[in-house]
């Protein structure tokens, strides 16, 4: 009858709760996939700053470990380290941009130009708008030419690094603008509690950075543009214009760039940022962001460059040879790239 129980259903015992699945790989599976990701590879870059400073600290000792030393290594990874910042979204796009150096040198020069003999008194913060809108004007031709006119972006920075360079030339006629603002180098050129200006800059761009690739819609949006462009497309992504804005942002940072340069040397010249190209792409490379795309990290990128400038003043102090240095370099670029394409295979195998 209803809402009577059987006798088997009485005396039938409670089913016990299953557990819950374990993931697969268990805990041990948990951490390999914590190391394989980006958290994992920065770690590793973290683990290899130590182990070169303390060969260095054990190798040269107390000059080696001074403050002063440590201030020294950080001064000289700035400019490199502000510039990666946006180098690194272009590489994350699955773009290249060579004519960053170029244009470091250009905005300098446009932004000393009408100052060479300005009294003290002048609006120095006019230094500073003139750098990043130059700058930012070199990126957007870049994104424009990449983007609209289908140019590959190897040749359009390339174009740009010649004629970004030539111009300088042109405008400065080839000689160093020297900055007389006092207001300039007093703000810029400043040591808030102990620590340069320039360093707290690379600090605040390398936050801002972080933030906007991995906190924003922004960031989201490069990353899959440079894991597949056409699914991109499809999802309702404008391409096009977010490349613009990309590029854009490389050549703010290459402003922000030359205005580093400038309250370092008080010059402007077409020669600040020569082959600085280079070492933002090693750095970046290093830090674990893919040439091929899709994948990069903020973090890595700094930790790449702070790698470099480690190793530089390393060299430095054991007087080797500018030759020597630029051979070992060289074996670093390319052992990171081969370390890439290893994990990057690994990558792919595991998720197809």
């Amino acid at each position: 009858m209803s809402g009577q129980k059987t006798a088997a259903e009485g005396n039938q015992p409670a089913m016990p709760l299953e557990p819950a699945p374990t993931p697969k790989g268990g805990v041990l599976g948990g951490v390999r996939g914590y190391l394989g990701g980006a958290a994992g590879r920065n770690i590793g870059l973290f683990v290899v700053l130590i182990v070169i400073f303390v060969i260095g600290a054990v190798t040269i000792g107390e000059s080696f470990l001074s403050p002063a030393n440590a201030l020294t290594i950080v001064r000289f990874a700035t400019v490199t380290g502000v510039v990666s910042i946006g180098m690194t979204f272009v590489i994350i796009l699955g773009g290249i941009d060579l004519s960053v150096g170029s244009v470091v040198g250009l905005s300098s020069v446009v932004a000393t130009l009408g100052f060479v003999q300005a009294p003290a008194q002048a609006f120095w913060p006019l230094i500073v708008v003139v750098a990043l809108l130059v700058g930012t004007l070199a990126g957007v031709i870049n994104g424009l030419l990449i983007a609209y006119g289908n140019v590959v972006a190897f040749m359009t920075t390339l174009a740009m690094l010649i004629a970004a360079r030539g111009l300088a030339e042109v405008l400065s006629g080839k000689r160093t603008q020297i900055l007389s603002v006092r207001g300039f180098t007093e703000v810029i050129g400043s040591s808030p509690l102990g620590i340069p200006m320039i360093v707290w800059i690379f600090a605040v761009v390398a936050v801002l950075g972080w933030v906007l690739l991995n906190r924003t819609t922004f960031g989201r949006r490069t990353v899959a543009i440079g894991g597949n462009r056409e699914a991109a497309r499809l999802a309702g992504i404008n391409v096009k214009r977010h490349t613009v804005y990309v590029y854009a942002l490389a050549g703010l940072t290459a402003g922000i760039g030359a205005i580093m340069f400038i309250s370092r040397t008080t010059v402007g010249t077409s020669t600040h940022g020569i082959l600085l190209e280079l070492d933002v792409i090693a750095a970046v490379v290093v830090g674990g962001t893919l040439l091929i795309g899709g994948r990069g990290s903020i973090v890595g990128s700094v930790l790449g460059v702070l790698i470099f400038s480690l190793l530089i003043n390393l060299f430095t102090k054991y007087n080797l040879d500018p030759s020597i240095q630029a051979l070992a370099k060289g074996f670093i670029i390319v052992g990171a790239v081969l370390l890439q394409q290893r994990f990057g295979a690994r990558g792919t195998t595991r998720s197809s």
